[in-house]
């Protein structure tokens, strides 16, 4: 008899990639073979997000797609929705598309195979399963495919209820994870090989806050803790919050050159004062970038990168020229610049002033345009240079070449075989492109 398979399609951040990693693994244990052809599944989860508006049309019109397949094959088909839509629509959802079979939010995968059981055996039609949304999930093995990367999440929801962001209202207040439990799963993720290793978080640094001995746990001394695994790999975190950023962390990153990622995400939004006030980002201007003076004084090879929101509501010209006046005093190495979109549920929803289309994509392009002059130069100064690179496999445009990413996390693009995936390689590099390194083998 064949085995059953079972598809999930992810949407989103890196938590939710995360999440499907667990979710596979649990289906793998229960007898299911993983596939990405929906059309040759018995089961498919859309593991979604509802961060940006835009994430929630795609969703509906995939739903759309499994109605047919489903209708076709004469409702032999479980859908299944996790993820932040499940957690924000609960009931209403089933009310749009009473097709679907499970609705399952991201503190209650853990109950994903009893569920589909039930619903196999006719027990139950459809299932909603959103609660426990103020403790932690339960520990669960994940499966993340490459064999290179694995995430641990640190703690889950977030306390900073940016005025864009729906993140608090769907995954709840902060709950960090016990220091004990996330040591234990890198060291299990170290030992089956892992090299990469991601801690997740909405904001990583405000980690053990929720915690009575909080001066004592913190994330300065998880990151101590974990490094003192032995092993070759190395560790990276996202995201932190600019206001949450203490300097023993950068104390420990200098600490452990060869273990802490060279790459820090330091999300900005807005280079305006008055725009990081509207969306009670609750620091200045001028306290980042003092800030970030700071990171650099403390990791001198520090790589930096951000995330940008252009048209903010009430965003004037010289708000949008004081954002670019930090990109170009920064020198960001890659930043991740968005037009903001109206979030319903959202204060900035119905805030007043909202910017026109035309002039939110006018200024993203010239946006762009600087950053993409500031990540040029950086790619140059590599030139010449030997670093080390983790091999992440073949290259999909050359097959003869070989891709992986520094510690700074950029591409690496070089001549070498397959065996070398999963290793730490030195190159020396040739030539390089605005976001891309070419080098040799040393």
């Amino acid at each position: 008899m064949s085995k059953k398979k079972a598809t999930i399609v992810t949407y989103g951040c890196q938590m939710n990639v995360n999440e499907t990693a667990k979710m596979k693994k649990l289906l793998e244990e229960n007898g299911y073979e993983m596939t990405d052809d929906i059309h040759n599944s018995d089961a498919v989860f859309l593991n979604t997000c509802t961060v940006r508006s835009g994430a929630a049309g795609k969703i509906e019109g995939k739903l759309g797609n499994l109605k047919t397949i489903k209708n076709a094959r004469g409702g032999n088909l479980i859908i299944g929705v996790t993820g932040c839509v499940a957690q924000e629509e609960k009931e209403e959802l089933l009310k749009r598309a009473p097709y679907i079979d499970i609705i399952i939010g991201n503190q209650n995968i853990a109950q994903l195979p009893e569920i589909m059981e039930k619903i196999l055996a006719g027990e139950i039609e459809h299932a909603v399963l959103t609660d426990k949304e103020d403790e932690l999930p339960p520990r669960i093995d994940a499966n993340f495919g490459d064999g290179i990367t694995a995430s641990v999440a640190i703690n889950y929801g977030c306390n900073n209820f940016c005025t864009y962001c729906i993140v608090p209202y769907v995954r709840g207040r902060e709950r960090s994870v016990p220091m004990e439990d996330i040591v234990n799963d890198v060291k299990k993720y170290i030992q089956k090989g892992y090299k990469d290793i991601l801690l997740l978080g909405q904001n990583v640094n405000s980690y053990g806050n929720d915690f009575e001995n909080n001066h004592e746990v913190n994330f300065a001394k998880l990151l101590d803790e974990i490094c003192k695994i032995e092993g070759d790999y190395w560790l990276r975190y996202v995201s932190p919050h600019p206001k949450d950023l203490t300097m023993d962390v950068l104390e420990v990153a200098a600490k452990y050159p060869e273990k802490i990622a060279r790459n820090l995400h330091l999300p900005v939004q807005s280079g305006s004062t008055n725009m990081l006030k509207a969306m009670n980002r609750k620091y200045t201007k001028e306290e980042y970038i003092a800030l970030v003076d700071r990171v650099k004084a403390a990791l001198p090879d520090i790589s930096l990168t951000t995330d940008i929101i252009v048209g903010f509501p009430g965003e004037t010209e010289e708000d949008f020229l004081e954002t670019m006046d930090v990109i170009r005093h920064v020198k960001y190495e890659n930043a991740y610049m968005f037009k903001y979109s109206i979030r319903e549920g959202t204060p900035a929803a119905t805030m007043e002033d909202q910017i026109p289309e035309d002039i939110k994509q006018s200024r993203l392009l010239r946006l762009i345009e600087a950053q993409n002059e500031n990540a040029k130069e950086i790619s140059l100064s590599y030139v010449g240079k030997t670093v080390k690179v983790l091999v992440e496999g073949v290259s999909h445009r050359n097959k003869e070449r070989m891709t992986g990413r520094i510690s700074e996390n950029k591409v690496v693009i070089f001549e070498g075989d397959s065996s070398l995936k999963g290793t730490f390689v030195d190159v020396k590099i040739v030539t390089a492109k605005t976001w891309t390194l070419y080098g040799e083998l040393v």
